[in-house]
């Protein structure tokens, strides 16, 4: 981590500059609901209307509600509103699985430095949330704390009540970079830091 700008006056906030990015691969979601909810709705369609086209190749009549479809595909034209709905309802839910198919997900689980090739390891926000505010609550003369992660950027804001601010912020400075380094992660966040002087509640 690269060493911070120019210290800002006391009660400001100072912003590090993020580290390169490494080639570690971001975590791709199983969309397990999606696809069970795709396949739940091609199973009901595509179910009755199979079965019903065997039992007519088998001699028997087809369905009434068949029969009803039939009638209405015949004799509907495109310009029907309620078969630009049908169509306008198709195609959000195809773009939709286009989406998903080709997003990864998982925004809630930060990549870590891959050490060994097979191996991938990924870090959950929250607690990288928690492991931050830990750090920074350890400094002396912080005595309330608040770290927010998000894949980019990690925001603290901390309250001092003792000691000088500015010997508070250099100890945060370090704090800080110690934890980025231990959190291991791939894409080092841009961290920024909000110190202010407050009675002790």
């Amino acid at each position: 981590m690269s060493a911070p700008q120019e210290p800002p006056a006391a009660g400001g906030a100072t912003a590090y500059e993020a580290a390169p990015t490494s080639r570690a691969r971001r975590f791709w979601s199983a969309r397990r609901i999606p696809a069970a909810v795709t396949a739940a709705l091609a199973l009901a369609v595509t179910g009755p209307l199979l079965y019903d086209v065997a039992s007519v190749r088998a001699g028997r009549h087809a369905l009434a509600w068949r029969v009803r479809l039939a009638g209405q595909l015949s004799t509907r034209q495109l310009r029907d509103q309620w078969v630009l709905i049908g169509a306008g309802v198709a195609v959000l839910l195809g773009l939709w699985l286009i989406v998903l198919a080709l997003t990864p997900g998982v925004r809630g689980v930060l990549r870590m430095r891959q050490v060994a090739a097979p191996v991938r390891a990924g870090l959950d926000r929250t607690a990288a949330a928690g492991v931050v505010r830990q750090r920074v609550l350890s400094v002396p003369g912080v005595f309330a704390a608040r770290a927010t992660v998000t894949r980019r950027r990690i925001k603290v804001r901390a309250h001092s009540h003792f000691r000088d601010l500015d010997e508070v912020r250099d100890d945060l400075d370090a704090a800080l970079a110690e934890t980025l380094g231990d959190l291991g992660l791939a894409r080092t966040p841009l961290v920024t830091l909000s110190l202010r002087r407050t009675g002790r509640r």
